[in-house]
């Protein structure tokens, strides 16, 4: 009897690891520079984000942007409706990165799971844009100011792309960075405010 609850209790530990495998696997990347706002959510910053706090990785949606991609109004969030409240503009008061434009910048990523990559692409708002509303694809310029091939390489834990801050910019912005996997359908979202 002893030896069959022993090899019950570590058939459940093996399932359990299982289980917590393939949570972690199911886990992707963010920006942290300039930080975005599921990592403005995620270290506290920033409360009143739901289940983003606990996953600032998972903001993944459709690929193709901006041709395809998450609908306007839920851009930075990935289409993904468990984390709205990142599209939500907290009345253009969401916390902003001071940039200069013209300036070189290191834009990092953090990854939990690593994907082979197509590439990574930024985006800006243009001026005169509303931070009151949510992202649209109006709202952005029409071509990313910055695109990085990866060449379907999976990338280390961390990644910088070095590049400069667009010019001829006032004010708040949003950058939106776009991680293109190139072994799913999906790509990562992020959205970070800056501030010029």
């Amino acid at each position: 009897m002893r030896k069959k609850a022993s090899a019950a209790v570590i058939g459940l530990a093996i399932a359990g690891v299982s289980v917590l495998a393939t949570n972690t696997a199911s886990s992707h990347g963010y920006t942290d520079s300039p930080i975005s706002r599921q990592k403005l959510c995620a270290n506290g910053t920033v409360t009143g984000c739901g289940n983003i706090q606990w996953e600032p990785q998972s903001v993944e949606g459709p690929k193709g942007f901006p041709a395809a991609g998450p609908a306007d109004g839920k851009i930075c969030s990935g289409g993904n409706g468990q984390f709205a409240q990142l599209d939500d503009p907290r009345g253009g008061n969401w916390p902003a990165t001071q940039v200069t434009g013209g300036q070189g910048y290191n834009f990092r990523w953090q990854f939990t799971a690593r994907h082979s990559t197509s590439d990574f692409r930024y985006y800006i708002t243009k001026n005169g844009w509303d931070s009151t509303k949510p992202l649209t694809r109006a709202a952005l310029e029409s071509q990313p100011f910055m695109t990085v091939p990866y060449g379907n390489q999976q990338p280390p834990a961390t990644l910088t792309h070095q590049g400069t801050i667009p010019t001829q910019k006032t004010g708040k912005h949003i950058i939106l960075a776009v991680w293109n996997v190139a072994d799913t359908t999906n790509a990562f979202y992020a959205c970070s405010d800056v501030k010029f």
